[in-house]
């Protein structure tokens, strides 16, 4: 049995994150990606959510809460 999406289905998720989530369009050296996809994954997350953890470790670092 396929799963498929219906295009109300999509057009309803599409509307939930454009409101849920800010997005930002990254653009790094070409190989990179696989790079970070490759430490992602050792480490058992997504690309998306080993870059926010890498990111908000440099944000605390830099600027700790008080």
């Amino acid at each position: 049995m396929e799963n498929k999406n219906t295009p109300a289905k999509i057009a309803a998720n599409n509307r939930y994150t454009s409101k849920t989530y800010d997005r930002i369009n990254l653009a790094l050296p070409k190989g990179q990606k696989d790079v970070i996809m490759q430490y992602a994954k050792k480490s058992g997350q997504s690309l998306n959510g080993y870059i926010k953890q890498a990111i908000l470790e440099k944000m605390e670092k830099e600027n700790p809460p008080v």
